[in-house]
């Protein structure tokens, strides 16, 4: 649901004025309590999840178009202050919206578009979210800037602490990919390893964030400012498609933030009158072997319990994620569902990505593929209707998937005549 209100609180004491730009207010997305800005992530009435809430001015496509190609053009629709583009950040954002002509054929769908979010300096979508984190804490006064994460959030706080010369502290489950885990300790950053799994992880994290000052743990006590960077998904696919929105989206789940968000994004955009209003169907997809979500959408339940993960997409692999109620009311509302599908599948589709529009697409990408297609195959999806998916990461952060099903197709001597026997044979 989008929150675009007039009602306004001072500035928290010892911050600036203007440091979160339009942003006014946070808002409980449970009973609607509303409460001044600050590192707040529970509602002190109902103790329910709280987000941002603005005052809006009017705000251009022309605006928004001369800003920079980053999400930091979004800045009037984002919890920052207006001089956001002058800090050192790792400006991520305004990645690339291919026109997946071969995958729709394969797929039997009239117009694809990906989304390829690997194109972002840490190479998935969570390079959006941390900027958006960093901007509050800096402007909060908080000194450390932490996250529990299966990887692609713990490579993207790393980066953008070196890059804004703030210390970093990223917590991990030991099993983590490898590729993930030095990706992370490069930036020099205080990398700890928790046995466990993720949900493990993310409880000491919140320990942690309730007992340390000056720790912004970005998607635990600044978490209503960091999920704001989702929007700019939204935002940018309309943008790219010439300021309209598509048919239907289809977007990897694994706290949920960002298909809740995306949603949020598309809300705005119609209220603020820079898209045409018409409705888009959003579709979550989940592993199998970590699929809550997917289960109470298939169950017809509005609460999601918890699932111990077993995947090898281990960047959704989230038993219990935060905010699994709020995308299934994102979906039914929509016209769309949650689906999930096997490892093998997801690994098929990562290939399948590759092999038709050369993008190698971490695990969560070839669980979105494999859901679409699913989707498709089920009569669910729409055909003809123009159709997005959201690739969120790079696949050399996820090689083992892959690693040992592809390869040279022959080693060969070092002579002509080797290689015109085996093409002979083999063209």
């Amino acid at each position: 649901m989008t929150t675009v209100v007039d009602t306004e609180f001072p500035a928290p004491a010892g911050v600036r004025s203007g440091a979160f730009g339009n942003a006014t207010h946070l808002i409980c997305r449970a009973c609607g309590a509303t409460s001044p800005l600050g590192p707040f992530y529970a509602c002190m009435e109902c103790f329910g999840p709280l987000e941002v809430g603005y005052a809006y001015p009017t705000v251009t496509r022309a605006q928004i178009e001369a800003g920079p190609k980053s999400i930091w053009r979004y800045q009037p629709l984002l919890p920052v202050p207006a001089d956001i583009a002058t800090f050192r950040s790792t400006d991520p954002g305004f990645t690339r919206l291919v026109d997946a002509r071969q995958l729709a054929d394969e797929l039997g769908l009239k117009q694809l578009w990906v989304k390829d979010d690997s194109g972002n300096p840490t190479h998935s979508f969570k390079d959006r979210v941390v900027a958006v984190a960093l901007s509050a804490a800096r402007e909060l006064g908080l000194q450390v800037l932490a996250c529990p994460s299966t990887g692609n959030l713990a490579n993207a706080v790393a980066a953008a602490a070196a890059r804004a010369g703030i210390r970093s502290v990223v917590f991990i489950p030991s099993d983590l990919e490898p590729q993930k885990i030095t990706a992370s300790a490069i930036y020099d950053t205080t990398l700890i390893a928790i046995e466990g799994n993720y949900d493990d992880v993310n409880k000491l994290a919140s320990e942690i964030a309730g007992e340390e000052e000056g720790w912004a743990f970005v998607n635990v006590n600044v978490r209503p400012y960091y999920a704001e960077g989702s929007k700019t998904l939204a935002f940018e696919i309309a943008e790219q498609l010439g300021w309209r929105l598509p048919d239907q989206i289809v977007v990897p789940v694994a706290s949920g933030s960002q298909l809740t968000k995306i949603d949020k994004g598309i809300g705005e955009l119609i209220k603020l009158g820079l898209v045409e209003d018409k409705p888009v169907k959003i579709f979550g997809a989940q592993a199998t072997g970590c699929s809550p979500v997917a289960q109470a959408y298939r169950a017809g339940h509005d609460v999601v319990a918890p699932v111990k993960p077993s995947t090898i997409a281990k960047s959704l692999a989230i038993g219990n994620p935060a905010d699994g109620p709020y995308v299934l009311d994102a979906v039914r509302r929509t016209g769309g569902v949650v689906a999930d599908v096997g490892d093998d599948v997801v690994v098929d589709n990562i290939r399948r990505l590759a092999r038709t529009e050369g993008i190698f697409a971490e695990t969560a990408g070839g669980v979105t593929i494999g859901v679409t297609a699913k989707l498709i195959a089920d009569g669910v999806l729409d055909p003809a209707a123009e159709t997005v998916v959201i690739n969120s990461g790079e696949g050399l952060k996820t090689l083992d998937a892959v690693s040992g099903l592809v390869g040279p197709r022959v080693t060969l001597p070092p002579h002509y005549d080797a290689f015109t026997d085996f093409w002979t044979t083999n063209a």
